[in-house]
């Protein structure tokens, strides 16, 4: 009876925890499952946006002298001025979380070299291949160069998780009954060349361009034993994205001529270049500084109670860090100053950096009293005070107006932005409560778009 009864509450638990489990997720599963993410090129345009996740590399994109750069940042750049849209860049270390940010709507396109596998079908849809990529083997020419994989014995080969190398060694290994061991780690291809340089490991893999770059500055490695023959590699959007999908194909097709290879060759192909870039303090790959000016920003954004990399990428937008720099209209130095505000806010000397800096920041300080009461929220008031830069506040000041008059909020900048766009339309600028008159407000609209853009980018790859 006893025995009866243990056999009987087992498969009653068996029942319970096994087999219902199953019978529950085919028959309720989409009770359990989360909603899926659906977004195609229309509600990506619609949004204004498209965002792309990306590797922390040190070709794909980071800061050089205030620029922002890398292979996969300007492919994209090119790719989202196709489709009419902002670029939001999403940098993701781990393969994986790349995939799971594409399904929950995080982003909308992973821009990374992925070689298609069944795996990842299931996942996601892939592109027209943006090219061929060879796999290679990184070792220290001090271990010895490999010409047979036998070579390694018993040697440990560290791989990044999410990669598509494990698969490739894990197969090499069972087919030539080889006895290497295979680790992996969430660590970036790139933090394993370098544990492979200083003698902290002895092998890893890394796709060939990756490995190249690296090759540049690190002398003694060896990179010439391919893992595998060339793959193609692409990249992927959700399996409801279609439109996308196409859109991105015909981006691909039109670009493989001329304008990929011609990148291609700029970041992986000039190892003088990539040395430079790699290796100067003012680039986020190496240092932890935007220009010479970094000292003088700094002390300028705390009068501001700013964080100092917006002030970074306002400097940016203005001059491009340079102290001479004049425009059509006259505006001089750093902060690009006209000569009435120039005259009024105490600058002598415009092309003096310290001069020009502190004169825009007092015009800042000024422009943030002015919007203050009217725009409490600090992060909403820094849209007013950056186009008012731009384009002078007399001009916000009447798209603020306007939002009152139509009833909308005038304390967020997504409507009162919407009206300053409005004031090259005779119906608004010719309204009695317009003070100013005509402006291109879509100018100044895009004018904080790509500050904020640039800020953005600048707190990804720079420390505070």
């Amino acid at each position: 009876m006893k025995k009866s009864l243990i056999l009987f509450f087992s498969i009653l638990t068996l029942l319970l925890f096994g087999v219902q489990c199953t019978f529950i997720e085919k028959n309720f599963g989409s009770k359990f499952k989360e909603e899926v993410y659906i977004l195609d090129l229309a509600g990506i345009q619609n949004r204004g946006f498209i965002r792309a996740a990306v590797d922390n590399n040190s070709t794909g994109y980071y800061i050089y002298r205030g620029r922002r750069m890398g292979y996969e940042y300007e492919l994209l750049r090119d790719l989202a001025k196709r489709l009419n849209v902002q670029l939001h860049l999403v940098m993701v270390a781990d393969i994986d979380k790349a995939f799971d940010y594409l399904q929950e709507g995080k982003v909308d396109l992973i821009a990374m070299n992925l070689e298609k596998n069944m795996e990842r079908s299931e996942k996601a849809s892939f592109s027209i291949p943006l090219g061929k990529m060879n796999t290679v083997l990184v070792g220290n020419e001090s271990s010895g160069k490999i010409t047979a994989w036998d070579q390694l014995a018993s040697d440990t080969i560290y791989v990044r998780e999410g990669a598509v190398y494990k698969s490739q060694l894990c197969a090499l290994k069972d087919s030539l009954l080889l006895k290497y061991t295979i680790v992996t780690t969430p660590d970036h291809e790139e933090t394993l060349i370098d544990q492979v340089a200083d003698g902290t490991i002895k092998w890893t893999i890394a796709d060939q361009n990756i490995a190249q770059a690296n090759a540049t500055y690190y002398d003694g490695l060896d990179i010439s034993w391919k893992v595998q023959k060339e793959g193609d590699v692409s990249w992927v959007v959700r399996e409801n994205s279609p439109k996308l999908l196409t859109a991105l194909d015909d981006w691909l097709e039109d670009k493989q001529k001329r304008f990929i290879p011609d990148l291609y060759a700029k970041y992986f192909l000039n190892s003088k270049n990539s040395y430079f870039r790699s290796n100067s303090p003012f680039s986020s790959l190496a240092g932890n500084q935007i220009s010479v000016y970094d000292d003088m920003i700094k002390n300028g954004a705390e009068q501001l109670g700013w964080d100092w990399r917006l002030l970074a990428s306002l400097v940016y937008k203005e001059s491009r860090f340079d102290t001479v720099a004049t425009s059509y209209a006259g505006a001089k130095g750093l902060l690009q100053l006209m000569p009435v505000t120039l005259e009024r806010f105490g600058v002598d000397n415009p092309n003096d950096p310290q001069q020009s800096l502190m004169g825009g920041v007092r015009y800042l300080r000024y422009l943030d009293k002015f919007w203050m009461e009217r725009v409490p929220d600090t992060s909403e008031r820094l849209k007013f005070i950056l186009a008012s830069y731009n384009i002078g506040h007399g001009h916000v000041e009447d798209a603020w107006r306007l939002t009152m008059k139509f009833g909308e909020n005038t304390q967020t900048w997504a409507d009162v932005s919407k009206f300053l766009e409005l004031k090259s339309d005779p119906d608004y600028y010719r309204d009695p409560i317009v003070k100013s008159g005509f402006a291109k407000g879509h100018l100044a609209v895009n004018y904080v778009k790509d500050v904020m853009s640039v800020f953005e980018s600048y707190k990804a790859l720079v420390e505070p």
